[in-house]
């Protein structure tokens, strides 16, 4: 019972942070846009490359919620 409080309410945070309609969104709804996000992170010469899909709809909220968390940009995006 303690570890689904917890996942609520750091669900609850994040939702926060990324804004938008996150902020009253439920705990499917967030998991479904802001946690299992359909990227990959690549590492060519040891600098970070975050591959986002290019039409991707919650791309704006994902990148609040990064740089609401950690205090920096994430990694650069792929240009191709």
């Amino acid at each position: 019972m303690l570890c689904a409080a917890i996942a609520h309410n750091l669900l609850r945070a994040a939702g926060v942070l990324a804004g938008g309609a996150h902020v009253v969104a439920r705990g499917a709804t967030l998991r479904r846009k802001i946690v299992n996000i359909p990227a990959r992170l690549a590492r060519p010469q040891r600098r970070p490359i975050l591959h986002l899909p290019e039409h991707w709809p919650w791309t704006e909220h994902w990148l609040t919620l990064w740089r609401n968390t950690i205090g920096y940009s994430p990694p650069l995006p792929a240009t191709t």
